[in-house]
């Protein structure tokens, strides 16, 4: 498309200004087309221009000054160059970091990041403008059900879904992490170093993500003669963690030796349970984590969890809606997790 004419050239008695930076002009400095400049600074050039010359139209812009018209090129396009990023909550590290990855790409593609809640982590979300569909381009959605979407995205907007089933259906692409792995190698850990009684202190949200922990935990106990996972639920902060492993360390029959958590913000609350009740982690009872938020170097002692590289989810989900958005084909991508091992656990107590 040719450069609108120049409006910015002095009238009479007028300095003159520098003028403004054309695709014109960095086409000409680069000696390429100007098609050519609109196919690279629109991130449309792979497979189509080399890397070398992308490389050579980048720096050739960046050493004139030029800068696209977005607003005039997202008119043209009918698009906002905006994602939605729905989440269940924005107190929590783990959806922080999720947001961190997701923005650092969108940044490198001129795109916009929205943090949205969805109220308690369930649905049905609630449209935040008065018109989204308008308003986005694409929505990616972390640890939530996707119906919980429909008001939001109804049918024409495509829809990233990052921790969440892999097999819900509405969703172009996945991005998840392998959570079952993450709870085998927690409790192939605990039970390597002798613990049979387990108590699974299991998040009161219901959410796919939750059911995995759980079935995985069960599966791998049951495969171990003599050990046995008993459940007990709680919400997802720390006071209400203490209450019920309180109750779980001091209940009817043996003590568990012990406690895997949902995460570590129940791992915490679970700490402060085995100190009340006048005992000691990992002496007494070993406890475990996941997500290996600050917290987990911040208690004492310090947290064996499940390292989840939350950025990289928000990394992946954000490139899979740009590929959607550029009519390619995205990936569905499970990333791997891993277990730190601190000083929260330790073999059994003898003789239990």
């Amino acid at each position: 498309m040719a450069e609108p004419p120049r409006t910015d050239r002095p009238g009479p008695g007028t300095a003159a200004r520098p003028a403004r930076p054309t695709s014109r002009d960095v086409a000409h400095e680069a000696g390429v087309s100007q098609a050519t400049v609109s196919l690279v600074l629109g991130d449309k050039w792979r497979g189509r221009v080399s890397e070398r010359t992308a490389g050579l139209v980048r720096d050739t812009a960046r050493e004139l000054g030029y800068r696209p018209n977005l607003a005039a090129r997202n008119l043209r396009l009918g698009r906002t160059r905006t994602a939605l990023l729905v989440v269940p909550a924005l107190t929590h590290e783990f959806f922080a970091r999720v947001y961190t990855g997701a923005a650092s790409v969108a940044t490198e593609h001129s795109f916009g990041v929205v943090l949205y809640p969805s109220p308690d982590g369930v649905g049905p979300a609630k449209d935040p403008f008065a018109s989204a569909r308008a308003a986005l381009d694409g929505v990616i959605a972390s640890s939530i059900a996707a119906e919980a979407l429909a008001g939001i995205r109804g049918t024409e907007l495509p829809l990233v879904m990052l921790d969440s089933d892999p097999t819900g259906s509405g969703a172009a692409a996945h991005v998840n992490l392998d959570i079952a792995d993450a709870m085998r190698q927690v409790t192939d850990h605990l039970l390597g170093l002798g613990h049979r009684r387990i108590t699974h202190l299991a998040s009161a949200v219901t959410s796919w993500t939750f059911t995995v922990r759980a079935d995985t935990l069960a599966r791998a106990v049951r495969e171990v003669p003599g050990a046995h996972v008993t459940t007990t639920t709680s919400p997802l902060e720390v006071h209400a963690a203490r209450e019920a492993a309180e109750r779980a360390l001091s209940g009817p029959g043996p003590r568990p030796t012990a406690l895997i958590c949902d995460s570590d913000v129940l791992a915490a609350g679970a700490i402060k349970a085995v100190r009340k009740l006048g005992l000691r982690v990992p002496d007494d009872v070993s406890v475990t984590g996941f997500d290996d938020l600050a917290l987990a170097t911040a208690v004492e002692p310090e947290l064996t969890t499940v390292r989840l590289p939350a950025e990289q989810v928000g990394e992946h989900g954000m490139s899979a809606l740009l590929a959607i958005l550029d009519g390619r084909e995205p990936e569905t991508t499970v990333l791997p997790v891993s277990l730190v091992i601190r000083g929260s656990t330790a073999p059994p107590p003898p003789g239990t």
